[in-house]
């Protein structure tokens, strides 16, 4: 029985980078996926890449929050820095576009609360540009009149999740990775050398395991006897049929929740946190109540949006906490058993994720040190 360096259980985009990171530097490493890869949030999110602190949750949680929470963002914004040359170290087009994204305010008091959040990203190095009601007439004619203002953040763009998955996996396959799909792990077992991963193509031993399993997370970590604060949240996405060029930005609304763009083929995806059904039997389908509340949210901002035809819609489970903190790290009690989570946004931060984690595993300095950021480093 091959004894692999790494097992790592979880083939969405923080796993899959893993698995490439890890084996280019000569690790054996084999990753477990249950479904196919990049099925759940990583393949199914909008491919938004965000980097400001999001409006709803600053709003929800107050300012305290939010200055808790400001040094995750330095993640995002190393991570987003990866994406730019990402697609030329895979040797693929996975379409990343980094235009900027705009929080739009129609009144005062949205103007204010987006002011506070600027001034505290601010603190953390992340510029986010205040713009009158003129400023955002000129940067985005698109947006509706009645638009009294907005704050610009550069950094932020997209990717086309469609792409990125399928470029990652032929990367770490490539550098020496065994990938799994259709594989769950029914059981895991042991410590630091001696993990045992129990799974349908048998059972596999490693030195270290590293937790990317997502929104299922918590399941693998109870295995080992540990409880993490860590749940799937079902969301759903549309997009509509091509229009001409229109949304060069990341576009979101002080007056609901949204997360607008245009994809290259001039679809205009939208989404920003909607939740989905749940049958009874677990699967997921659009709501369409909170269909319609997202695409009134969406034509309200912009309002060409409304003619144009929507022509899909999916769901996926993404993995949240409740107060947005990434549990990133080793184990407490549990020696070799790491966990790279990073929830709500973890597409947007899985670069930096997957690189800190395998710097862990490594035993090399952290290019983020992580404490203040991590649960695990309190």
């Amino acid at each position: 029985m091959t004894q692999h360096d790494v097992a790592i259980i979880g083939g969405g985009i923080a796993g899959l980078m893993s698995a490439w990171y890890l084996a280019r530097e000569g690790g054996r490493v084999v990753l477990f996926e249950a479904g196919d890869f990049g099925a759940a949030a990583s393949g199914a999110n909008a491919g938004s890449l965000h980097l400001q602190i999001q409006y709803p949750e600053f709003v929800k949680y107050g300012e305290d929050w939010a200055r808790t929470y400001a040094p995750t963002l330095r993640i995002l914004q190393a991570s987003l820095a990866m994406w730019q040359s990402l697609g030329d170290e895979v040797g693929e087009d996975i379409d990343v576009k980094l235009g900027g994204g705009i929080v739009v305010a129609h009144d005062a008091a949205q103007m204010r609360l987006i002011e506070e959040k600027a001034k505290i990203e601010a603190t953390v190095g992340i510029e986010t540009h205040i713009l009158n009601r003129f400023e955002l007439r000129r940067k985005a004619p698109y947006l509706s009149e009645d638009a009294l203002g907005g704050g610009f953040c550069a950094g932020e763009g997209k990717a086309n999740p469609l792409r990125v998955t399928p470029a990652i996996v032929r990367a770490a396959g490539a550098a020496g990775a065994t990938l799994y799909r259709e594989t769950p792990v029914f059981d895991l077992s042991g410590k630091a050398g001696k993990f045992s991963i129990e799974t349908p193509r048998g059972t596999f031993r490693a030195d270290k395991v590293i937790n990317t399993a997502g929104a299922k997370a918590a399941d693998v970590a109870a295995m080992l006897g540990m409880k993490i604060e860590l749940s799937g949240f079902p969301l759903q996405v549309s997009v509509t049929e091509p229009i001409a060029p229109l949304i060069p930005h990341l576009v979101y609304s002080a007056a609901g929740k949204l997360s607008l763009k245009q994809a290259t083929n001039g679809g205009c995806i939208i989404g920003g946190g909607w939740a989905a059904h749940q049958r009874d039997n677990g699967n997921l389908a659009t709501n369409p109540t909170n269909f319609t509340g997202n695409m009134a949210v969406a034509a309200g901002v912009v309002p060409q949006i409304a003619n144009a035809r929507t022509i899909r819609s999916w769901t996926a489970w993404v993995n949240g906490t409740p107060d947005w903190r990434p549990i990133l790290g080793e184990a407490p009690n549990s020696s070799g058993f790491c966990l790279a989570l990073f929830p709500w946004v973890g597409f947007s931060a899985g670069p930096m994720t997957a690189r800190l984690i395998s710097e862990l595993v490594l035993g090399r300095h952290l290019t983020i040190p992580l404490d203040g950021i991590s649960v695990l480093a309190d």
